[in-house]
């Protein structure tokens, strides 16, 4: 028979072999939505994504790009395989070290001690096994792990770096006694240094390995030792999180605007004498170490040596950056700039232990850091950050109520009775900690892994072996692919893993306990979520997941003991406390397969391709969040779809370093036309100009416009409250002058829009201020004269409109911006843009690529049935403009070809559906028309019905969007004449509307 150290091995592999293969079948073929886009564009070609980047995951990402041998469609699929090999491997490491904790157990030898030479029976070698391979499948298979798996996001990589350190740690603790056991510890070092460059996730499993390095090194470990050991490894935590991430840049930032400025050395020197002072520090410390045969001081300096080369990953930020390639968020080129990208500046902070509360009003602000740029030969201030000043009694410890958001607000009240202005009491401060943070962000999205999942519905809730079948159900949460129920068995199984482990071997018991705190309910703390979240945060906890599946491996064990009584022999024992086991990994794969298979999903892709199809050549592209945004990136950047569109986004063109990107040319793309120089926008320069009414200006022309601004003119200066002077704007009323003979050579204008050519532009800017990204907008309106299309996506907030709507001409996925005024724009109307109907249709039903839209057997989760709905809106939009004009049986086409790419069966009918009902009853399809009330009304009375027996505060959007769906079929049964379908509908109107 084989060693155990060979059969230990060997199954490793399998199980390995297993994960890899699951991922392999379930990877995602293109970018998914929301940050992979991202940072599968970042990684082909080593960009600068957003902050505080993943430079680790980026360089690998690159070298797996490689295998693509120029075949650029096949770099997703390589980038997200290496998501799959991360987590294959994490599940390697997890199965060893499961087996290394059930060894103990199994050769009753609990504790730290060496046991690597210890052969177990062959009995005892099948029960380590089967616990280490139920352990790792069960995590292998659970929710959270197997969705970052399959896609390009770091999640995967930092699980795998928590893994190693555990696994490398468990290998020391056999080792520790040994002259070169150390070099285990210094890996470790190394595996947490690259893993600064993926996520710092990882850092929080620092304080279990310290407890396994004190129970090693000390037979009796006492309280006052355990506490110090705690303080200890939180210090070396809090070193690496504060003074070697972000401290170590700052200081050398210092040194540099020192010796630049009041010594008058030329750029960059300080930063070289400041590692000159570093390196010689570290030399001293091995010197001092080398000198006084001190063990301990060496082993620190090469950990810390280690960690820094680890880090040194993030050298790549600012030498890209230096190069200003297409994708360079913040622009950190120069160690100043790369500080504030470190400590993510841009997305400001959260109060953790100290701050005020959300009525907490603010008595005073300070300046807080300057931000230094270069000017000339120095650095000077650019800005400086203002810091709120609250009052002592506004103020409590770990506040968790702390935002002033009317939104925040209004979901904090779904949590705890506050009302607003109101200072809150530490009881409701701490029940919002308990029921929302703790109870519904953390435990509910362990509970999806290990208990069951009631559907993918944002904010589902947890489905127990209690829940009754799918009676009374919507048919959104009852058909949902991702309504796993796996009879807690998962979760019985590690609390008797967890009961066992906890009563055969307390120390390591412990010390899973304290990995399974730091990367689970600490997290909570150190996030402070806020009471709304816009989508599922369940990704960042697969650290207490991973935790939890060492129990589960051990829960094989407890079974083995209860069975005892009735099976003698050990093999038989073990075979059977194996198989029972296998059903909590069996289950949750049978369960979790049909949700987690994203293998001929191109949704996202497609969108963002059909979105830049949308465009004439040249284009410039205004575009809303991250899932609009980062599928375009890949697009562009990887599969070099329509380079000639420079892509804009608007929440990006608040801040100068984006400006100054988009005034440089980008492949096929020349710079935006952006008149205004640098100190015109410059961060803390023209942020927002407010609305301050001059009754003597009725209107204001654009170009003018612009130029005062451009020449800082005192015309638009008001003094603020702390007396410095501010641009803002005297009316809202806007008019750009049109030359009307330039624009009929360009040939923009479509022939059967001619007449709507108007000599000047006017519209209302309807906002109290202009922010900067507003400013860059009307700007390039005054600076382009048409020469450039000029385009919104049709998912931006029409508060970045701008009024400009009766501008607009709908040419697919996007709105352009024309001298033409629609004469039909209604503002009451959500119909938006005039329907360039001849450019709508090639677009819609001949370019647009709508890949598997049509299939029933992939599942389209919430984000991916988002787009689907835009598509619908566009389809019903050229209806109406063929109907209006007469033409069935172009508006026929329309309407079939909607039908056949996105059928109810594989894109469920939305709130938009019912605008189809009236043009299908002119074409003589009242069949599909009736089907479509029917349905739509049948599961808004199903929903509604639902949601008022359950907590319908939490789905404040389900609730209206299928309010707005009976509204929607309401008026389409009128319009029909459909009395008996509309008095439905609204009878269920006036049933559920009392409710909101």
């Amino acid at each position: 028979m084989r060693s155990y150290k060979s059969l230990n091995n060997l199954v490793g592999w399998l199980v390995f072999a297993v994960a890899t293969i699951t991922y392999l079948l379930t990877l995602e073929p293109t970018a998914s939505f929301w940050d992979c886009g991202e940072f599968i564009a970042c990684s082909y070609k080593l960009l600068v994504p957003h902050p505080p980047g993943a430079p680790t995951f980026l360089l690998l990402g690159r070298l797996f790009s490689l295998f693509s041998f120029g075949d650029a469609t096949k770099v997703s699929v390589l980038i997200n395989g290496l998501s799959a090999l991360s987590s294959s491997f994490t599940v390697l490491f997890l199965f060893w070290t499961i087996t290394m904790l059930a060894k103990k157990l199994v050769l009753d030898r609990p504790g730290m001690q060496n046991d690597r030479f210890a052969e177990p029976t062959s009995g005892q070698t099948l029960l380590i096994l089967g616990a280490g391979t139920v352990g790792a499948l069960a995590f292998a298979f659970s929710d959270s792990f197997w969705f970052n798996a399959v896609e390009a996001e770091v999640y995967a990589m930092s699980a795998l770096c928590t893994a190693a350190v555990v696994w490398i740690m468990m290998k020391w603790e056999n080792r520790a006694d040994e002259p070169d056991s150390d070099k285990w510890l210094i890996l470790i070092a190394l595996v947490i240094g690259l893993s600064i460059g993926v996520h710092l996730l990882n850092l929080l499993a620092i304080p279990a390995l310290g407890f396994i390095y004190y129970y090693r090194r000390h037979a009796n470990p006492t309280l006052t030792g355990g506490i110090l050991t705690l303080v200890i490894s939180s210090v070396i935590v809090g070193l690496i999180l504060a003074g070697i991430i972000p401290g170590l840049p700052s200081l050398a930032g210092g040194f540099e605007v020192f010796f630049v400025n009041s010594v008058g050395l030329p750029f960059n020197f300080g930063l070289v004498i400041f590692l000159a002072l570093f390196v010689g520090l570290i030399w001293f410390g091995f010197r001092y170490s080398f000198r006084t045969q001190n063990r301990l001081v060496n082993t620190a300096m090469l950990c810390l040596v280690f960690i820094l080369i680890g880090y040194s990953s993030y050298l790549i930020v600012p030498i890209r950056s230096s190069y200003h390639p297409t994708i360079n968020e913040n622009n950190p080129e120069d160690v100043l700039s790369f500080v504030s990208y470190l400590k993510r500046e841009q997305y400001g902070d959260r109060p953790l232990l100290y701050g005020p509360q959300f009525s907490a009003e603010p008595i005073d602000q300070k300046e807080g850091a300057p931000r230094y740029v270069r000017k000339g030969d120095q650095y000077v201030v650019a800005e400086r950050r203002l810091e709120t000043i609250y009052r002592d009694e506004d103020k409590m410890l770990l506040p968790r109520i702390y935002s002033p958001d009317p939104s925040h607000i209004y979901n904090y009240k779904k949590w705890v009775d506050i009302q607003e202005g109101v200072k809150p009491t530490m009881g409701q401060n701490l029940s919002y900690l308990f029921k929302y943070q703790i109870g519904h962000m953390y435990w509910r999205y362990f509970l999806w892994n290990y208990v069951g999942r009631e559907s993918d519905i944002q904010q589902a809730g947890v489905i127990w072996p209690t829940d009754g079948g799918k009676a009374g159900l919507p048919e959104r949460i009852a058909d949902s692919p991702a309504r796993n129920n796996f009879f807690a068995i998962p979760l019985i199984l590690g609390l008797l893993g967890l009961f066992f482990h906890a009563r055969r071997d307390g120390r390591n018991a412990f010390v899973v306990g304290l990995l399974f705190l730091f990367t689970g309910l600490a997290i909570v703390i150190y996030l402070n979520q806020p009471p709304i979240e816009p989508r599922e945060r369940d990704y960042t906890f697969t650290g207490g997941t991973y935790a939890f599946a060492i129990w589960i491996g051990l829960g094989v064990l407890g079974l083995a003991d209860l069975l005892k009584a009735v099976l003698k022999a050990d093999g038989t024992r073990a075979m059977a406390a194996s198989l029972l086991g296998l059903l909590a990994p069996g289950l949750m794969v049978a369960q979790g397969w049909d949700d987690h298979d994203r293998s001929d999903r191109y949704n996202s892709v497609d969108s963002a391709k059909n979105l830049l199809n949308s465009c004439a050549p040249n284009a410039i592209l205004f575009t809303n969040g991250d899932n609009d945004t980062f599928p375009l990136w890949y697009a562009q950047e990887v599969e070099g779809i329509r380079t000639d569109v420079r892509v804009a986004v608007l929440s990006y063109l608040n801040t100068d370093w984006y400006i100054n990107q988009m005034k440089r040319r980008s492949y096929l793309s020349e710079a935006l036309p952006v008149s205004m120089s640098a100190e015109d926008y410059a961060q803390g320069t023209n942020d927002y100009l407010p609305y301050v009414e001059n009754p003597v200006v009725k209107e204001v022309n654009l170009k003018e416009f612009v130029q005062l601004v451009d020449q800082d003119s005192p015309l638009l200066q008001v003094q603020t409250q702390s007396g410095r002077a501010m641009l803002s704007f005297p009316t809202r009323k806007f008019f750009l002058p049109i030359d009307t003979a330039a624009v009929q050579k360009l040939g923009i204008i479509p022939k059967d829009r001619r007449k709507q050519l108007v000599s000047r532009m006017e519209w209302d800017m309807g906002k109290g201020a202009i922010e900067k990204k507003n400013l860059v907008i009307l700007d390039m309106l005054a600076t382009n004269n048409w020469k450039r299309p000029i385009y919104f996506s049709t998912t931006v907030n029409s508060d970045d409109y701008m009024n400009l709507q009766p501008y607009f001409q709908l040419e697919g996925m996007a709105y352009r911006i024309l001298p033409a005024r629609d004469p039909n724009y209604d503002p009451r109307s959500q119909d938006d843009g005039y329907v360039a109907k001849d450019l709508m249709y090639e677009n819609l039903m001949t370019k647009f690529a709508y890949r598997n839209l049509d299939r029933a057997d992939i599942f389209y989760d919430e984000n991916n049935l988002r787009f689907p709905g835009n598509y619908r809106r566009q389809f019903s939009r050229l209806t109406d403009t063929y109907l209006a004009e007469g033409n069935k049986a172009k508006a026929k086409q329309v309407m079939d070809k909607a039908f056949a790419v996105m059928p109810d069966k594989s894109i469920p009918y939305d709130y938009t559906i019912p605008q189809f009902v009236v043009p299908l009853v002119a074409v003589g399809d009242k069949a599909r028309a009736n089907e479509i009330m029917d349905t739509m009304t049948n599961r808004a009375q199903q929903s509604l019905a639902y949601y008022s027996t359950h907590n319908s505060a939490l789905f404040d959007l389900e609730v209206q969007t299928n309010l707005m769906a009976l509204q929607s079929v309401y008026r389409a049964a009128e319009q029909v004449g459909d009395q008996a379908r509309g008095k439905k509908a609204f009878d269920l109107l006036n049933q559920y509307y009392p409710r909101q």
